[in-house]
């Protein structure tokens, strides 16, 4: 089978939509059913068949699996990277290319919780509330996209995320309080991942180090960069300079903050509190 698939008339708005309907025409150009395609990727019938649906992201394994199985090249681990950019701003994708291939990922994040640790309900409560004349359709696709940046923490050899959480992100109440108590549990769930490290810089702590959100992201074989947003736009610096300072003030927010112990007990409470 060659890469040249057939044509289906243009792109989905959904991309999960997009890469199912890939995969259901690559399956029927190569006469084959989905029990093949499961048992040749190593994954169960039903998943096959709910990406094949776009109920269910694909994983890049199994996108690398198709490749394997319908010959094509790395066409579908290609088209899961278009995927995954796409509910992107064109702004953000440039910081999105450069966290996937970070060893380090630190954050601070002062008003709302990283897109890497949200949850879906949480994550389209903020869309909802940052996009309110979009349709169903174009939430579910940046929700899509943001819960698909989560991939990276699930690789052979994740990057150690670093996760500084000023507690007005514990405590301003988005989606209601169901959303937020599933989104403090993830968050406790997510502290005891290895590779996630997370604390809580509480109200008490005094005038934080930083007023603004930011992120320092370290690749295996490169110069860390610091990533930071205004309105509608992302800024990444490389400057030798402006690097220093933000790691400056990430040790100041870091020594300020709650131990990751103190901070998994803070997190637990407060769920309960929205719980209850």
């Amino acid at each position: 089978m060659t890469e040249a698939l057939p044509e289906l008339g243009g792109e989905p708005g959904n991309g999960l939509e997009w890469f199912g309907r890939e995969v259901a025409a690559a399956l029927a150009h190569k006469g084959a059913n989905q029990r093949q395609l499961a048992d040749a990727t190593g994954y169960k019938e039903p998943y096959v068949s709910k990406v094949k649906s776009g109920k269910a992201r694909a994983s890049m394994h199994f996108a690398k699996g198709c490749d394997r199985f319908f010959e094509t090249s790395g066409y579908f681990a290609r088209l899961l990277v278009r995927v995954s950019e796409r509910g992107h701003p064109g702004w953000f994708v440039p910081y999105i290319n450069l966290e996937k291939q970070a060893s380090r990922i630190e954050n601070y994040s002062n008003a709302l919780i990283m897109g890497m640790l949200q949850t879906a309900g949480y994550a389209e409560a903020t869309f909802r509330a940052t996009h309110p004349r979009e349709a169903d359709d174009q939430i579910r696709a940046r929700v899509d996209a943001r819960m698909a940046r989560r991939e990276i923490m699930e690789r052979d050899a994740p990057p150690l995320l670093w996760a500084i959480l000023q507690e007005s992100t514990l405590r301003t109440e988005v989606g209601g309080r169901a959303v937020m108590a599933d989104q403090l549990r993830h968050l406790a769930s997510d502290a005891g991942n290895p590779h996630i490290t997370l604390q809580v810089l509480r109200f008490n702590a005094g005038a934080p180090a930083a007023s603004l959100p930011f992120i320092l992201l370290t690749p295996d074989d490169g110069a860390t960069v610091v990533y930071s947003e205004s309105r509608g736009q992302g800024h990444v610096t490389d400057s030798a300079a402006a690097v220093d300072s933000a790691r400056t003030t990430y040790d100041r927010l870091r020594a300020s903050a709650r131990d990751p112990d103190e901070s998994l007990a803070l997190i637990r409470e407060i769920a309960e509190e929205y719980a209850t």
